[in-house]
């Protein structure tokens, strides 16, 4: 039994050293993932203007008027709402229409009777709820670099759901494959997920998910490599955005911590 703990110490050790060094950089890393996917679509607005037009107008019927109404929308709320958030300007009203943007797509795309495509998108607003997390943080601070005084009990819901939602993710990367190296991706990330979930090990079991989730993504979303013409490209593409944004979700954890309502705040009072 000490083998382990020694091993588990050892790779905390490590960890920490990880987060020490990139603190200053790693809120930032993880805004610039976790707007990734909502850049990424206000592009692909732009550019693909009328093709987004007709796609609404032919799947709803709504008219060619209402059909650019929901183009535009999606065009100026998603690049706004990234600047905003980069820019660390009123991070509430930018997550507020970035979550409308996810609620907007998820009833327009019919995501709703997709479990893979909702699931995903639960967990693209537990990344919301993060960024929200982390703002409170800031505007609560008196001075930079001291932590905000008494129990900022909506900051700990927050990051208690932003972490239940984020492993979401995990349930739409599960495959029921008879691959070895599909039942053991299998096991360490269910683990992870529900040590995420929980609280326990945080920081070291995100970093970890953090790693894992973008070897994953490189190898299965690696949309570079389809020519531009065939439609497997832009789901790709979409996924490969996505699944970014979830990780600077994770770099989110990472950053922050959990909150008071984990299993590691609880220890400190054991």
């Amino acid at each position: 039994m000490n083998i382990p703990n020694e091993y588990i110490t050892k790779t905390e050790d490590v960890a920490d050293q990880v987060i020490r060094r990139g603190k200053n950089i790693l809120p930032t890393v993880a805004r610039l993932c976790l707007i990734a996917t909502f850049f990424e679509d206000g592009l692909r607005m732009y550019f693909q203007w009328n093709e987004q037009r007709e796609y609404m107008d032919m799947s709803w019927g709504c008219g060619k008027f209402l059909a650019t109404v929901f183009v535009l929308v999606n065009l100026i709320g998603q690049l706004g709402g990234c600047g905003m958030v980069i820019a660390r300007f009123r991070v509430d009203i930018a997550v507020g229409i970035l979550f409308f943007i996810v609620v907007l797509q998820t009833i327009a795309y019919s995501i709703l009777w997709d479990i893979q495509f909702l699931l995903r998108n639960l967990a693209l607003i537990g990344a919301l709820l993060l960024v929200l997390a982390e703002s409170r943080v800031e505007g609560r601070s008196l001075f930079a670099g001291v932590p905000s005084l008494g129990d900022n009990k909506p900051k700990n819901v927050m990051q208690l759901a932003g972490r239940i939602l984020l492993a979401f993710m995990f349930i739409t990367l599960i495959r029921f494959e008879l691959s070895f190296l599909q039942i053991v991706q299998d096991i360490i990330g269910s683990i992870l997920m529900v040590l995420v979930t929980i609280g326990y090990k945080t920081k070291l079991s995100a970093l970890i998910l953090v790693a894992l989730l973008s070897i994953l993504n490189l190898y299965h979303n690696a949309w570079w490599t389809i020519p531009s013409y065939k439609p497997l490209r832009d789901f790709l593409k979409y996924d490969f955005f996505q699944t970014l944004s979830v990780i600077g979700g994770l770099l989110m954890i990472v950053s922050l911590g959990p909150g008071g309502v984990s299993m590691d705040e609880h220890k400190k009072k054991w």
